[in-house]
């Protein structure tokens, strides 16, 4: 593939994405979770139930980012309505007829959707990140983490929602019916993993999940210990942050392979 043609089908794709109203309800899902993030802050962790340590501790400051990666989900929907979307509508078709390879379509999609995923968690992370010093700054305390590490975490979860991106895409692939994979992968997020983590013996399994990995990178215990306090068990010890991120790495490089394999010889018609 030429550089000239690569160059067209990416602008090919960035076009039918930006065409559609993805882009506008995903910045607007990014700010949301961005001043949720806000929103707990001004409420203050020590109000919720049960009690949390306040922003003016590290685990404190820890669970309110931890938080907005909770949300990484939202942008691993989005990739899987663009893709099956296209399925819906026939658009798809137009693109397997014109273009040589169906391969090359995929890929750019791909890196399309890559670079939109990180524009997704980066713009979170900008909202989040200000809405938490806001807080912090209006209730007169400072936060328990330096601005560095904040900085660094808020990093972590747009990289995180990055990932998310391509594996909504890589599911949008596998299932072209848009109902059934919105279905099929809100309902692993937000039920198969946190029932995993309830199941002594199985639960080991959670750290090497996307949803462990994702935690591991953005230093979120939350979910874990909230579950084995309800269950009266020992909390699943997460993988070390790196190791998290390249379990996470390789979820999206295997989501990119799928996504490219599984439509070659498929019929979209």
């Amino acid at each position: 593939m030429t550089w000239h043609r690569a160059s067209a089908l990416l602008s090919a794709e960035r076009l039918r994405l930006t065409a559609s109203r993805l882009p506008l309800w995903g910045a607007v899902a990014a700010m949301c979770s961005g001043g949720f993030v806000g929103l707990l802050a001004l409420v203050g962790p020590e109000n919720f139930q049960p009690p949390l340590p306040g922003l003016e501790t590290e685990q404190g400051t820890r669970v309110l980012l931890g938080m907005l990666g909770i949300l990484a989900f939202v942008p691993a929907l989005i990739g899987t309505t663009a893709v099956a979307a296209e399925h819906r509508h026939q658009t798809i078709t137009t693109t397997a007829l014109f273009v040589p390879g169906r391969w090359q379509a995929l890929l750019a999609k791909l890196a399309v959707h890559a670079v939109a995923g990180l524009g997704y968690g980066l713009l979170s992370a900008a909202v989040a990140g200000a809405a938490l010093f806001a807080a912090a700054t209006a209730k007169g305390i400072t936060l328990g983490l330096p601005a560095g590490a904040v900085l660094v975490l808020l990093v972590r979860i747009a990289l995180a929602m990055a990932a998310y991106m391509l594996l909504g895409v890589a599911v949008g692939a596998l299932l072209p019916n848009q109902v059934a994979a919105l279905g099929v992968l809100g309902g692993y997020f937000y039920l198969v993993e946190t029932a995993l983590l309830m199941v002594p013996g199985a639960n080991v399994l959670y750290p090497y999940l996307p949803g462990g990995a994702a935690a591991a990178l953005t230093g979120f215990t939350y979910l874990a210990d909230a579950v084995a306090t309800q269950t009266g068990g020992a909390a699943v010890a997460l993988l070390p942050a790196w190791l998290g991120a390249a379990v996470l790495l390789a979820y999206a490089l295997l989501a990119a392979l799928v996504a490219i394999a599984a439509p070659l010889r498929r019929d979209i018609t």
